[in-house]
């Protein structure tokens, strides 16, 4: 289990406008290292961050590794090359990103693991929403709407920690119910790469051997539940089955207004996204980090690490949470 302590050092914020300089005077450098662009998600994530890093006066240099852990190493390695003052990495595989750390300390160079975090290294800062607290809202809400019955749980990336801190909270909440015999988990699986393709099999595979009889899905995410709502359609199950999810993408929306997903965990990724390209540039600087900061062990050491807060969201505050804030459009989400 992970540690997660939160220290009580809460200092005067700093307020950055103008242009970000390094030590040299220079513009400030951010390498920013994506996993995938592949998803919804993550190209939320790279325009709100280079937008507001630029509004702050700083400069960007964006490399995607299509989930090839050799390629995003390599591409980590030009972006020292570029002269970046600090490295922020999505690690398409948390183990083996550690050796993107190891040669950004040797340039020199602080990294910050967004969203996901970096094993097993001396890294510098996390900054995420908090998965545990994600997975424990997916399973909360599964239990609320299905006390009892067949459960299938359907994990994202093995090579994902994320991936894995969701676990950790889905089964804080779901253990009570299944040492009571009320909840009995008939599949658990992990998908590839959070591939829908591979929840669909994991999904076809659960139906078939359990005669179609399962009440609920913990999805832990929303392109995966794409793939599992796929598979339940394709059984005449699509909406009768509950169905987590997160991330708020766009056609986890829409299925969550069709009735064929349950729910799912929205991230508000502008607060994510701010909060990185500010503590980047803080980092580049040299600043001190100003925020609260919680302790997660990455099997070498604690890491500083900031926790947002997320939220769980339904049918019934789809449009004053989503759509109010702007995340999806109404009229794309409830289109027929």
């Amino acid at each position: 289990m992970f540690l997660r302590t939160f220290a009580a050092l809460v200092l005067p914020v700093f307020l950055l406008a103008g242009c970000a300089k390094n030590g040299g005077g220079n513009k400030i450098k951010i390498g920013l290292s994506l996993d995938t662009l592949k998803e919804e998600r993550w190209q939320h994530d790279r325009d709100l961050f280079v937008a507001h890093a630029k509004e702050l006066g700083a400069d960007v240099l964006v490399q995607a590794a299509n989930s090839d852990d050799a390629l995003q190493n390599s591409q980590a390695e030009n972006l020292l090359t570029e002269g970046v003052n600090v490295l922020v990495v999505v690690p398409h595989n948390g183990k083996s990103a550690a050796t993107i750390v190891e040669a950004a300390h040797k340039a020199g160079v602080p990294v910050m693991a967004y969203d996901r975090l970096i094993r097993d290294c001396d890294l510098d800062l996390y900054v995420t929403f908090d998965p545990e607290k994600v997975g424990e809202e997916q399973a909360d809400y599964a239990v609320k709407h299905k006390p009892k019955g067949n459960y299938v749980l359907i994990g994202g990336a093995p090579t994902d920690n994320n991936a894995v801190l969701v676990r950790q909270g889905q089964m804080k909440i779901l253990q009570p119910s299944i040492d009571r015999g009320d909840i009995k988990i008939v599949a658990d699986q992990w998908a590839t790469d959070w591939q829908p393709v591979e929840a669909l099999k994991i999904m076809e595979n659960a139906l078939t051997k359990n005669n179609n009889q399962v009440d609920a899905v913990v999805v832990s995410n929303d392109g995966t539940a794409g793939g599992v709502v796929q598979a339940l359609n394709e059984q005449g199950l699509a909406g009768k089955v509950l169905v987590t999810g997160q991330d708020a993408d766009l056609a986890g929306c829409q299925r969550i207004v069709q009735g064929t997903q349950s729910m799912t965990v929205y991230k508000p990724l502008p607060k994510l996204a701010y909060k990185a390209a500010e503590l980047a540039i803080d980092m580049a600087e040299k600043n001190p980090i100003t925020d609260p900061v919680a302790k997660l062990n990455n099997g070498k050491i604690d890491v500083p690490s900031i926790l947002l807060p997320t939220i769980e969201v339904d049918k019934d505050n789809l449009d004053t949470t989503v759509i109010a804030d702007g995340f999806q459009k109404k009229e794309d989400v409830y289109k027929k």
